[in-house]
Order: structure tokens, then C-alpha cells, then sequence
């Protein structure tokens, strides 16, 4: 039995897809102007998990992941600049180039975390014609009203809009909507379709019924989701910040268009924090994939990291938090490496690690579960690397890829020489070795069998 934390009933359900064991997921993508910083990355660490586990559970699972790369302004309001556009002109280019370039930035980022390709990738330019049709179905239905600069979707028809979020309409102020399109009736409608200026020429524009324009930000995954996975599906994920605007108004569209609330289960990640504090461009603090491996990590460190908290709790990055999952990954794969192969897989632990997993993806669990059954000395070590190999199924920290490293004569005779030192208290010189060590790409871990040499 797999139970997820529904945020629509704001509580853990026991989870039963529509069609028995196929499972339709949608999970919001990135909006390809800019890099996908780590707290972007968190969300989809999350939702490779989610995947992973309801594959481990038998399910065949038709994962859909969108690209927006139009209609993301740069405001919740409904104002401001198009995130495309901001990119372009920033980097001088056009705002198609601005997409391809990162999107491909992004599915590098992916690949490197070891994250599943999704099932299909749409992108929102690909699905004007798509959404110009929702758009006329919801309007058909008496949703919408026109103002000089879009058609707006009216919320107040709406009676229980903003139920995701469990507030009322007067206490929905969408993250920082302080400003309000003119025209708008109600802070909480928002754009369907938005006309371009007049007199300016958008890169990206389309002829629609009501004018040449472009769609609104949330328009884009109600019509993709319906396209791929039909008018009610399994689960919709993304971070908690998609609550009470994104996602919310992705329900009221789809309920006005088809009466029904789009997906079953709505599942969040908590945020990202830095030094437990709020990471942001403001606050200079935004950090890349590539900042991180820039500084000597792998790319996995950061997955593992992620597995150390549960994704609706908020994870504190820290340097030091990173170099300690750094150090227990770097164990971990060693460990691997001394374990003979031909196992069998330890059914008592594997029913043990599929029951935390299945209780909403208790990842912190499921990585305590591996250390105790490492630490175990009435299994086999044959049998715990089979064991582990199956738990990778879920974690994805590329286990089955590690292979033992020979060590070079000059890295062990650098070791050798450091705990010479080490012996005579000469700790300085030993750790000038250690550090000279480092920067040959191996890492020297003291334990009490003897120092460790590990690649790093």
C-alpha cells in the first residue's frame, strides 16, 4: 500500500490510480530563460523519486514534464515583462535561442542527478493551438471576460476557487500580488490569453480570436496535462510556491473547462534553504548544478543531500552539509566496491525499505535503513550489495556504475607518508600531504581499520 500526502485534503491518502496499474503524473517543468538553480533542482529530485518508487511498486508510469517558454511574466499580477523576453534581451538573443539553450542546460543538470527523462517533454510554444482551444471551451462555459490588454478568467464564478490553497477569495493575495492589471475585476482573476502591446512587436505572438497575443502562464499545463493524460489523471507535483497561484489556477481552469479538478493528488516539495535562510537572486545567494561541481562535488552529492530530508520538510543547504553528504556517498560507494558480487537480495530489509518508502516517500528513513543493514553482520556482504543495488532503483545514486579504482603508487605512497607523520604528531605536514592528496582527485579518510583512499 502506497500512501502520499495529498495537499488538496491535507493529509496522507492511500493512493489508487485510475487505471489499475498506470499512473498519469504531471509535474510543472521549468521556464527555460535562465539556469535551474539547486532549490529548482530539489523539485524534481523529489519527483524522480515519486517515479522511481511507483515503478519499484509494479506501475507503469506516463510521466509528462512541460518546458514553459512563453507567457511567464515576470510578475504573479499579470504584469511585467515576459521571462523569455527578459532572457533575450539580456544575453542578446532571441528568445527561441534563449529556450534551446536552456533546456538543453537543464536536461545536462538532469542527467547529471541521475534524474528519469520524462515520458514526453511539451513545450508551451508547441501548444498554442491547444490552449486557444481550452481557452474558447472556457469561455463557452461563462468563465471569462475581456479587458484591453487580455481575456481574464473571472474567479468569482467560480465558488470555491482557491481550494488547493484553503482559503477564501478575500484571503488569496497569490504570493505578492500587490499591483493589478488594469481592468482586472479581482486580484485573483488572472490572464488566459494576453494581446500584445500595441505598436510593439513580441518575438513571440499568435494570431488567436480575440487578437494577435500570446497565452497566459497557467493556460499552458491545464491544456498539455488534458492532451497527454486526459481530463482527470493520477498526481500533479511541483513546489510548494505553485500552491496558491499556479496550481490553483490550473484547477479553476480545468474544473470551468471540464467539471472536474484535473488530478487526484496534488503532491509539494518544501523549499531550499540557505544557511537557513531564503535563496534569491536579492540576496546573492543563487547557486547552480555547476557551482556546486566548480567546487569538488559530484552532482550526486547534491541527490543524496535531498535524501537525508523528507521533500515536504525544508532542507538547510549548507557547505559543510554538502561536504558530509559527500563523505557518506564517498563510504557508501566504497563499501560497494569491497562487496563481493553473485548476491541475493535480503527480502526481510527490501520489505522494510519498500514500506518507508511507500509512507510518502520517507526517504530520511529509507538512508538510515541502508546504513543499518550495511552495519548488519548476520547478512552477507554478497547479499547486502545485491540489497543496495535494488534500493538504487529508487535512490538513483548510480551504484550499479561504481567499479573499483586502482590506486595510483604515488597516491599510496603519499598516504603511506602522511600517516608517518601522523605517528610522530606532525600534524601540519600531514595535512599538507592530505590536502596535496585532494588535489590529485582522491580523498583520505581516517578509520579505525586504517586511513581509506577513495576517488573523489
Amino acid at each position: 500500500m502506497i500512501k502520499l500526502y495529498n495537499t488538496l485534503t491535507r493529509k496522507k491518502e492511500e493512493f489508487q490510480p485510475i487505471n489499475d496499474k498506470k499512473v498519469g503524473l504531471y509535474c510543472c517543468g521549468p521556464t527555460v530563460y535562465w539556469f535551474a538553480h539547486i532549490g529548482n533542482l530539489k523539485s524534481y529530485i523529489f519527483e524522480d523519486i515519486l517515479r522511481r518508487s511507483l515503478e519499484y511498486n509494479g506501475f507503469k508510469v506516463n510521466h509528462v514534464m512541460n518546458y514553459t517558454d512563453v507567457g511567464h511574466l515576470t510578475s504573479d499580477a499579470d504584469t511585467g515583462q515576459d521571462k523569455m523576453e527578459e532572457g533575450a534581451a539580456r544575453e542578446g538573443k532571441t528568445a527561441w535561442e534563449i529556450a534551446d539553450f536552456y533546456i538543453k542546460a537543464f536536461e545536462k543538470d538532469a542527467q547529471a542527478l541521475n534524474i528519469l527523462k520524462p515520458s514526453v517533454i511539451p513545450r508551451a510554444t508547441d501548444h498554442i493551438e491547444e490552449q486557444i482551444e481550452l481557452i474558447k471551451k472556457i469561455e463557452k462555459e461563462g468563465f471569462t471576460y475581456k479587458t484591453d490588454d487580455g481575456i481574464y478568467f473571472d474567479t468569482s464564478k467560480l465558488k470555491d476557487y482557491g481550494k488547493l490553497a484553503m482559503l477564501d477569495e478575500k484571503g488569496i493575495r497569490a504570493g505578492a500580488r500587490v499591483e493589478m492589471a488594469e481592468g482586472k475585476k479581482s486580484p485573483t482573476d488572472f490572464a488566459l490569453w494576453k494581446f500584445s502591446p500595441s505598436g510593439v512587436k513580441r518575438q513571440m505572438e499568435w494570431l488567436s480570436p480575440w487578437g494577435v497575443g500570446f497565452p497566459g502562464w497557467h493556460i499552458e499545463c491545464s491544456a498539455m496535462s488534458q492532451k497527454y493524460l486526459g481530463e482527470q489523471f493520477d498526481i500533479h507535483c511541483g513546489g510548494i510556491d505553485h500552491i496558491s497561484v499556479h496550481h490553483t489556477n490550473e484547477i479553476a481552469q480545468s474544473e470551468a473547462a471540464f467539471g472536474k479538478i484535473p488530478a487526484r493528488f496534488w503532491l509539494h516539495n518544501e523549499f531550499l534553504l540557505i544557511d537557513s535562510g531564503k535563496m534569491g537572486k536579492s540576496e546573492g545567494n543563487i547557486f547552480t548544478l555547476k557551482t556546486l561541481v566548480d567546487k569538488g562535488f559530484y552532482p550526486l552529492t547534491y541527490r543524496y543531500l535531498n535524501l537525508t530530508a523528507h521533500y515536504r520538510s525544508k532542507l538547510n543547504f549548507t557547505w559543510e552539509s554538502l561536504e558530509a553528504a559527500q563523505r557518506a556517498l564517498n563510504n557508501l560507494y566504497q563499501t560497494l566496491i569491497e562487496f563481493p558480487d553473485s548476491g541475493k537480495i535480503d527480502e526481510n530489509y527490501k520489505k522494510e525499505f519498500q514500506e518507508v518508502i511507500n509512507d510518502d516517500l520517507d526517504t530520511p528513513k529509507a538512508m538510515a535503513l541502508v546504513w543499518k543493514m550495511i552495519k548488519d553482520k548476520k547478512i552477507s556482504d554478497a547479499d547486502k550489495k545485491a540489497t543496495l543495488l535494488n534500493f538504487d532503483k529508487i535512490l538513483g545514486l548510480g551504484l550499479e556504475k561504481i567499479k573499483k579504482t586502482e590506486i595510483p603508487e604515488e597516491i599510496k605512497k603519499l598516504a603511506d607518508e602522511r600517516q608517518n607523520l601522523r605517528k610522530e604528531k606532525k600534524w601540519g605536514q600531514a595535512d599538507q600531504i592530505r590536502k596535496q592528496i585532494e588535489g590529485a582527485g582522491w580523498q583520505i579518510e581516517d578509520t579505525e581499520q586504517g586511513p581509506k583512499i577513495i576517488k573523489k
